[in-house]
């Protein structure tokens, strides 16, 4: 059963008011930002449950931000992605059917599209240029949740495609950090690169250092008993402890090099690039009326 845990976070007037959804079954962190002056959200990384075993899929944990979001009285603008997952399958076109809203993403999804289109040997139906999203961020455009401004930092390194969304004082980083005792996302992902990714983090660290940083996902580092998905910039670059305070560009991609070369892929890598290329939906269903996954052999 997927356990979860919700967070609300103070915040100032003048900045967005976040709730936090964890689901420990995938280690992801889900966010509602709201509109300190208005009932606008968005909400970012959503997760729609996956059962690799039995292929089935079920709404448990998008309902409990459905839940919050009707609770609250809340009309959304963004259902957004900091990138192509590849660890949980994302929910947004069930949230955009319950609650409305425009997906977005970062314009780079079209390189991840034709690399993955490659990959599973996808046909021409498919096509890899981001038409499925309803709207493509370019690197510093601005968006809107009522009165709350933001903007979208590219980030890539740990996909070409990773975004980090600014809000007020608030940056959803996706996986280019994680808490400062775990580090950093790894880069051996077709696409990835450790040198852009160190790259991508000075973007992060050249924010205000009392912004708040909110994680895609805490894994627990070793002697720490409980889950976290919030830091802040002051934090990260002092403790992080692969891009913190004395660790150049050279250490981070050989440390990364070699800790990439020994890590297994995700559990749900497969179902969930195919599933997050298009957007959160599913293949188109054959003649019977049902949507099939590929499992490309001794190709990753």
């Amino acid at each position: 059963m997927f356990k979860w845990l919700k967070r609300r976070t103070a915040s100032a007037a003048s900045n967005g008011r976040v709730t936090a959804f964890f689901d420990e079954a995938t280690f992801t962190a889900s966010y509602v930002i709201r509109d300190p002056n208005s009932d606008r959200c968005a909400l970012l990384d959503t997760v729609m449950d996956y059962d690799p075993k039995s292929g089935r899929t079920s709404t448990n944990s998008a309902d409990r931000i459905v839940d919050y979001v009707k609770s609250e009285n809340l009309t959304v603008d963004w259902i957004l992605e900091t990138h192509a997952h590849a660890d949980h399958l994302s929910a947004a076109p069930y949230l955009k059917e319950r609650l409305g809203g425009m997906i977005g993403i970062g314009e780079h999804i079209r390189e991840v599209q034709a690399i993955f289109k490659d990959v599973f040997h996808l046909d021409d139906t498919f096509p890899a240029d981001g038409s499925q999203f309803d709207h493509l961020f370019k690197d510093g455009e601005t968006l809107s949740i009522g009165t709350l401004k933001g903007r979208a930092i590219h980030t890539p390194g740990h996909t070409p495609a990773c975004l980090t969304y600014v809000f007020g004082d608030a940056a959803f980083v996706g996986d280019t950090l994680f808490m400062p005792d775990f580090g950093t996302a790894r880069c051996d992902f077709p696409g990835g690169d450790a040198s852009t990714l160190f790259q991508s983090i000075q973007k992060i660290f050249a924010l205000p250092e009392s912004t708040r940083i909110f994680l895609c996902h805490d894994y627990k580092a070793p002697g720490r008993d409980t889950f976290v998905w919030e830091t802040t910039v002051a934090d990260q670059k002092n403790r992080n402890v692969h891009v913190g305070t004395g660790n150049t560009l050279e250490d981070f991609v050989r440390m990364r090099t070699e800790r990439d070369a020994r890590l297994d892929m995700p559990a749900l890598i497969l179902p969930s690039v195919q599933v997050n290329i298009r957007a959160g939906r599913l293949p188109p269903a054959e003649a019977n009326g049902v949507s099939y996954l590929k499992i490309p052999v001794n190709r990753l």
